[in-house]
């Protein structure tokens, strides 16, 4: 399973919320925001575009991970903020998006 980029901090708290329902998420649960930068050296606290690190990781990783056999099913679950300035400003929360998506090779 595969966040878009939840970063350090999301994916922490996604991994406790299942931890907490009794699923241990650790060998099967990665955020591609993690997998695309460098946690040691970039300072990214909770990460950048979802969307961005989604695309970059699946076309330029999973899809040929799959391809070479490595992975042969992925739950792709690609998340995003809908942000608005006029909503920060006016202290109202940001909305998000996710859409899960199996990805399986035949």
């Amino acid at each position: 399973m595969l966040t878009g980029d939840l970063g350090v901090l999301g994916h922490q708290i996604v991994t406790e919320f299942f931890e907490n329902d009794g699923i241990d998420m650790r060998q099967n649960y990665q955020d591609c925001g993690m997998l695309l930068y460098d946690i040691q050296r970039q300072d990214m606290h909770a990460g950048a575009s979802g969307c961005g690190c989604s695309a970059s990781v699946l076309c330029g990783y999973l899809l040929r991970q799959m391809e070479e056999n490595h992975l042969k099913k992925i739950l792709f679950a690609p998340t995003g903020a809908l942000l608005s300035p006029t909503s920060s400003f006016q202290g109202e929360s940001i909305p998000s998006v996710c859409h899960a998506v199996t990805i399986e090779k035949c």
